[in-house]
């Protein structure tokens, strides 16, 4: 009896120190436990956020807003499988082209140009390497070609070229890529040529000649017609004349 009675408080203590530690576990645990990950951003990518952030593109994020395309563009990420891809030209693209280059364009035609840099479909830098050419694009225009030597790959609208120099966004669905030119299309910039007249070829001088030598013989013919008969009634009246003196003599 006296052993078990001993034991007894020995025992009570281990079990308050089980349920202490019990207790203190899941403070502990949660303390342990790795924090959850960032929530992933909602919505499709910003493209004038993206081009904000790099700087240098404050002409084309102009251009993008006025035009409306940035919301297009939006939208279409939204809804689009494809993807797009964009090539934005720098802030020193614009300012190299001529002085009113963009301000002489309609309100149409400024749209139309914006979306000359714009591709329905996902690139990456590799895919450039081996795209078919001609790339189309969202303006209504030929599209793009591109050509690569090594890395460095160019694009041309037939009017322009310039290195593809960095990517600026490359995630899925958007690519954006930096051009050092404004890819003006040819369809909106080059004067069409002139409609061809075929004028009405000169009368040579040769022709006229001939005419004009033709025509003065029948004059000629006519005068010494003219001159025959008189000349005939002149003998006439010597003839007789002379006829009538026989007589009288």
């Amino acid at each position: 009896m006296a052993s078990s009675s001993s034991s007894s408080p020995a025992l009570s203590l281990i079990l308050i120190a089980c349920i202490f530690s019990l207790t203190l576990s899941p403070p502990q645990a949660l303390a342990q436990s790795p924090s959850a990950p960032a929530p992933s951003p909602s919505g499709p990518a910003n493209l004038t956020g993206i081009l904000d952030k790099n700087g240098q593109y404050t002409s084309f994020i102009r251009l993008l807003t006025t035009t409306q395309v940035a919301n297009q563009i939006e939208n279409q990420l939204n809804t689009s499988t494809e993807g797009l891809t964009v090539f934005a030209p720098t802030d020193n693209a614009f300012n190299n082209l001529k002085a009113g280059t963009i301000n002489d364009l309609s309100n149409e035609q400024q749209v139309q140009l914006v979306l000359n840099h714009v591709a329905p479909k996902y690139y990456s830098l590799l895919s450039f390497q081996s795209v078919s050419n001609p790339v189309r694009t969202q303006g209504n225009f030929a599209g793009l070609n591109f050509s690569s030597q090594g890395n460095q790959v160019n694009v041309s609208t037939g009017m322009v070229e310039t290195p593809i120099n960095n990517a600026l966004y490359q995630q899925s669905p958007l690519a954006v890529y930096q051009v050092d030119k404004v890819l003006l299309p040819p369809e909106l910039f080059e004067a069409p040529a002139p409609a061809s007249s075929t004028p009405a070829a000169p009368k040579s001088s040769s022709s006229s000649n001939s005419t004009t030598s033709a025509k003065a013989p029948s004059a000629e013919n006519s005068n010494s017609g003219a001159s025959g008969k008189s000349n005939m009634w002149l003998g006439f009246v010597v003839g007789v004349g002379m006829m009538c003196m026989g007589f009288l003599s």
